[in-house]
């Protein structure tokens, strides 16, 4: 993993590329995913067998066989070790919890002439939800994106997920039993977000669609955007980490390769002020890397897009990694609560060496679909929001309608609305 000075010559381009990172060539897989679209838009049911023959390496008899039957999910839940079973348990109650907590409110405000405002928040009738499955299976993934629904009031929650070869992860279809999903179907890849944005018969439409995926998955969601209402367009996975000279370095590589073994685009960025620290953190990737199942994905990451930045101070190193605004920042410092009020972009944000990202992965309870690529500066991370909406109240008796009418009346004249202008003083009269 290669180590960086922010007082090298050449540093402003090496970062420059680094904030580059997240941006995914949407272009040129566009045409092929509007093809996939388009199919789907006009032959529903037929084009989603044809298309998950071509890409997921098994042929549907028809239809119905894309259906996950919850008798199989149920078979899976009761199989389940019971260890497993109490850890998925135990994740889904605290991530429950945490999403309980972002409930937004109704609301009203009565004034004393008899003006009525206020706002209601209702939940989307239909949720799509996609769960990858390609080059692995996400369990996580689905709890993480059902909870916040279920939380929210969802009626109908729709799950699709890729079967390569017809075989599906039997964690996943335990935890799909565990959130009580009626609706889940074996499709994945940029045909899951055709069939949940248009409806093919078999899948219906839904009103939202959150999950993450590939650069198809996401360009897909991109395109679909205002058929259907979408979480975020998110890229390959990343984590930030500023530390100082306390950090174990051990913990630091280790977890520099938690992300790196997600994808050969994942990017792990570590920035130090400290020298001697990132000297030790990349003899520490190295000795490690040989040990991780997923040892080609890992180092192919960690050699095209890992850096250690030494800064020359900390001051320097936040400013640097609020730039980047990772999708997981760890702040591994003496005390990480002074530097968390200057952190302004960050997708989730992880406090002291004993909160390594994986943490917030699994069972901490906030959410970890977040947003990638620089994009946490405008995004937030999927809750219960995404799954809802809200209707502005507005009642007015006719003594509050006399004392602003008027006024009403004046600025639909200046805008040149004359129907608006009569549908008040009307009243007035």
């Amino acid at each position: 993993m290669r180590i960086v000075n922010t007082d090298t010559s050449n540093f402003k381009t090496i970062f420059t590329e680094l904030l580059e990172r997240g941006q995914m060539d949407i272009n040129t897989v566009m045409p092929r995913v509007q093809k996939l679209l388009d199919e789907i838009k006009s032959d529903g049911n037929k084009a989603l067998c044809e298309q998950v023959a071509r890409f997921d390496r098994w042929s549907p008899k028809d239809e119905n066989d894309l259906k996950i039957s919850p008798k199989l999910m149920q078979e899976a839940y009761e199989n389940l070790d019971e260890k497993i079973k109490k850890a998925l348990h135990i994740a889904y109650e605290r991530i429950k919890f945490f999403h309980e907590k972002q409930l937004p409110k109704s609301w009203m405000h009565y004034e004393e002439n008899g003006t009525v405002l206020g706002q209601k928040v209702s939940a989307v009738d239909r949720a799509g939800l996609y769960i990858p499955g390609g080059k692995a299976a996400y369990p996580s993934s689905l709890l993480m994106n059902a909870i916040p629904a279920i939380v929210a009031g969802v009626k109908e929650i729709v799950v699709c997920t890729p079967a390569p070869e017809n075989k599906l992860n039997p964690l996943l279809l335990a935890a799909l039993h565990l959130c009580q999903i009626k609706k889940a179907f074996k499709i994945g890849g940029a045909s899951a977000i055709g069939a949940m944005a248009f409806g093919t018969g078999l899948i219906p439409k839904v009103d939202v669609i959150t999950g993450p995926g590939n650069i198809y998955v996401a360009t897909a969601k991109k395109m679909v955007f205002g058929e259907v209402n979408i979480d975020m367009v998110a890229g390959p996975s990343e984590i930030g980490i500023l530390a100082t000279k306390e950090a174990n370095p051990r913990f630091l590589a280790i977890d520099l390769l938690s992300q790196a073994e997600h994808d050969e685009m994942a990017s792990s960025i570590l920035i130090t002020p400290d020298e001697s620290l990132a000297n030790e953190v990349q003899k520490e990737i190295s000795e490690y890397l040989p040990k991780l199942e997923r040892e080609d994905i890992a180092r192919k990451s960690i050699d095209e897009r890992g850096v250690i930045i030494v800064s020359k101070d900390m001051d320097e190193a936040v400013k640097l990694m609020n730039q980047i605004a990772p999708e997981h920042l760890e702040i591994v410092t003496q005390n990480p609560y002074e530097i968390l009020p200057q952190i302004r972009h960050a997708g989730a944000i992880f406090l002291g060496a004993y909160t390594p990202e994986p943490i917030g992965d699994y069972i901490a309870g906030p959410n970890h679909t977040l947003p990638t690529g620089g994009t946490a500066k405008f995004y937030s991370p999927l809750g219960v929001e995404n799954f809802m909406k809200r209707s502005s109240v507005i009642g007015f008796s006719q003594k509050a309608f006399e004392e602003l009418g008027e006024t009403c009346a004046t600025l639909a004249h200046c805008e040149g609305l004359s129907a608006h202008e009569a549908s008040l003083k009307e009243r007035l009269k």
